[in-house]
């Protein structure tokens, strides 16, 4: 009986094992399906034709139609689909199809019978080649797509994750070195705050005689050149989204970094350091500097009725009306010059507008404070203006805002809130929906820095070029460990002025 018993339960694994097929979904009927992302893994850099085992018993593709061949900027010839049937992972394919190619809009759902199909890199780009007219069937129509909004930073990175995608880069302006009057024919550099990537025009393009606008959005196909850089190809006039067609004004001086957290007590020892893009006489062109500390039990609580002029605990002004900085100096704003506390190494060769906020109260508002930047729970805030009057209604010239959340934004009625201005987190104009967001933490406006370690300085690392006005590198946060002695020069070098 033993003999049996086991003899029986070889058998039954035997069958077990003999009746499993690979597939790509085990234990269940094989799909005829697979994703674009699952086919496009299968190329390992030399010509292969797919088959049932090498796509895991599957034979079809189906995805969507985002190639538009109507305002003459893609190559001819090429249908271009994507789909995120693998994990939500957005992936696109090009396929050569010949005059067939322009009979397709996007939107279209189609199915296409890919079984021994051949994918070649042709110029740079993934094919799928053999396809014919009779392989591929329209189910539907119209499909809404939604492109996938990305910064031209994680395109350059992964060029092959984006490849024959759609995508939208907000917030964009061209290379500033273009004369007035450019047109869009030919590589054009744009950059997002993120980085710089080639914006492709073909001279056939609707668009390709049409003037640079100063910032836009751009939709747009990518595609690979041969030498592995990725170039984002409008397809219609429609996938460039004008948001601004002159620059706006260039802030005279940037916010570089600040320190929130001092050695021993915070009054009097916190600071904030900024980088002037032009000489400044404040005796001439006066500024203030605003911050914001937002602690559930600053004074008046709520959102903040007046803005960033709401004083109180929750705002204080600082004028800085005599002195003078020089181009691309760093120079400081805060209480005490002292690099990390009071007994720490002095730093007024540097140039440092002191205003001893635990003191006395603000220029205009502001009541006397210990924390004249928060450094922990809800978000403090650093605007700097080229006026020393400022009311519900200013617009800062730079702003930063770090932290946890609280009563930032409302709606109201009321609307009440700190306003922004346009930088490389904020925009006044939401860049997707188009609708007015005048205030932080509203729309997309929720850009912000984290607090920094205890006893760092926290430096604002990027690029402002001040011929554009713009961010063409983002801050970045870098918290830069201090003690008694360290020096200036570990806290300066962050930021570039871009001339």
């Amino acid at each position: 009986m033993k003999k049996i018993f086991i003899y029986s339960i070889l058998m039954l694994s035997a069958g077990i094992f003999l009746g499993c097929k690979k597939g790509n979904y085990p234990g269940a009927t094989v799909s005829p399906y697979i994703s674009i992302f699952d086919v496009r893994n299968i190329f390992k850099g030399n010509d292969i034709t797919l088959d049932t085992d090498n796509m895991f018993g599957a034979d079809k593709i189906t995805a969507v139609v985002v190639s538009d061949h109507s305002g003459g900027n893609l190559p001819p010839g090429l249908l271009i689909v994507q789909d995120s049937r693998r994990l939500g992972q957005l992936r696109g394919i090009a396929i050569p199809i010949g005059n067939e190619a322009a009979n397709y809009v996007p939107g279209d759902s189609v199915i296409i019978n890919v079984a021994g199909k051949v994918l070649k890199s042709v110029d740079g780009m993934l094919q799928l080649t053999g396809v014919g007219a009779s392989d591929i069937t329209k189910v539907a129509s119209g499909v809404a797509i939604a492109p996938s909004i990305v910064t031209s930073n994680k395109i350059l990175a992964n060029p092959g994750n984006y490849q024959s995608t759609l995508v939208t880069i907000t917030s964009a302006g061209f290379d500033p070195s273009y004369p007035a009057g450019s047109t869009y024919a030919g590589d054009r550099i744009i950059n997002d705050g993120f980085g710089n990537i080639v914006l492709h025009t073909e001279p056939t393009a609707s668009f390709a005689n049409d003037v640079l606008p100063y910032l836009s959005n751009f939709t747009g196909i990518v595609f690979v050149a041969t030498d592995g850089s990725p170039q984002l190809r409008p397809r219609v006039d429609g996938d460039i989204t004008i948001l601004s067609s002159t620059a706006p004004k260039i802030a005279a001086m940037v916010i570089s970094g600040y320190l929130t957290d001092p050695s021993g007590s915070d009054a009097n020892y916190e600071y904030i350091q900024f980088r002037a893009t032009k000489d400044i006489n404040f005796a001439l062109t006066p500024f203030s500097v605003v911050t914001t500390n937002n602690a559930g039990t600053n004074v008046p609580t709520g959102f903040p009725a007046n803005g960033w002029a709401t004083g109180g605990l929750r705002t204080y002004k600082i004028n800085l009306t005599s002195g003078t900085v020089l181009k691309g100096e760093y120079f400081y704003v805060g209480g005490n010059p002292k690099i990390w506390g009071g007994s720490s190494t002095d730093i007024s060769s540097s140039k440092f507008f002191t205003k001893l906020y635990a003191t006395v109260d603000g220029d205009g508002f502001g009541t006397k404070t210990t924390n004249l930047l928060a450094n922990s729970g809800n978000a403090g805030g650093i605007a700097v203006f080229e006026t020393t009057t400022v009311d519900e209604q200013s617009v800062p010239d730079d702003v930063v805002f770090y932290g946890g959340a609280g009563s930032l934004y409302t709606a109201g009625p009321p609307e009440r809130g700190y306003r922004i201005t346009n930088t490389d987190y904020y925009d006044k104009t939401n860049p997707v929906t188009l609708n007015d967001q005048p205030f932080y933490a509203m729309g997309s406006n929720t850009g912000k820095f984290s607090f920094p370690t205890t006893g760092n300085f926290s430096k604002l690392g990027g690029t402002y070029n001040k011929v554009t006005g713009r961010w063409t590198q983002a801050r970045m946060l870098t918290s830069v460990p201090l003690t008694i002695t360290s020096i200036v020069s570990e806290i300066e070098g962050g930021t570039t002025i871009e001339e």
